[in-house]
């Protein structure tokens, strides 16, 4: 167990010297011991370097396709739209979702176009007028809902307004995290707008097996 988590080479150091990503590898090392049939971890990527991150990716996965059942408690959702099959989410002690990741990130993308132009006042007219609805989502971007991408890309066209790509919106666990917990969140910070300061909510959980 010790080789499979990777510590062969501070197999002989007192644990109590371990940084934090080397005592999650060992927690795990001595939680395989028994070769249990399901295994329970809680925030697992806690502590671990980028290197740590991509093994432990890489080492759930192959615990789930030995035929256990792999259950991580975790807020880090890059981590778990990269490693988790099926999602359980709770806000509040309520189950608000119980789907796989596929399923949630279609759901929260679904209808959704990403545009990318660098005429955006003009491209947010257009496509205005014509009943979609428009946010720029950054310098050069907008985010269309309403509209095909076909049908974009064909008024644009008409109106001559340049553009650079236009895409299905594929929204990332996060985003669709975020906005199935709206109304969910137990502690929220007052917004705030100056430069360095930050919003802030918690108070949800990801369970993902």
């Amino acid at each position: 167990m010790i080789g499979q988590a990777g510590l062969v080479s501070a197999a002989r150091r007192k644990a109590g010297g371990y940084s934090l990503g080397m005592r999650q590898r060992l927690g795990i090392a001595a939680a395989l011991l028994g070769d249990p049939p399901v295994i329970i971890l809680d925030e697992p990527f806690n502590g671990m370097d980028p290197e740590g991150i991509i093994w432990m990716r890489g080492f759930l996965r192959s615990l789930a396709a030995q035929g256990r059942a792999v259950l991580v408690s975790s807020h880090l959702m890059s981590e778990l739209q990269d490693t988790a099959d099926h999602l359980v989410v709770i806000g509040r002690g309520t189950v608000i979702a119980d789907t796989s990741v596929a399923d949630l990130i279609a759901a929260a993308s679904s209808g959704r176009v990403m545009l990318r132009t660098a005429a955006r006042p003009e491209a947010m007219a257009v496509l205005g007028r014509a009943g979609a609805s428009v946010a720029a989502t950054g310098r050069d971007t907008l985010t269309v809902a309403g509209l095909a991408p076909g049908r974009i890309v064909a008024l644009l066209g008409e109106s001559a307004v340049p553009f650079a790509e236009v895409s299905a919106h594929r929204a990332t666990l996060e985003e669709a995290y975020m906005e199935l917990t709206r109304d969910a969140v137990e502690f929220r910070a007052a917004a705030t707008e100056g430069p360095g300061e930050l919003s802030s909510q918690a108070g949800n959980k990801e369970t993902a097996r």
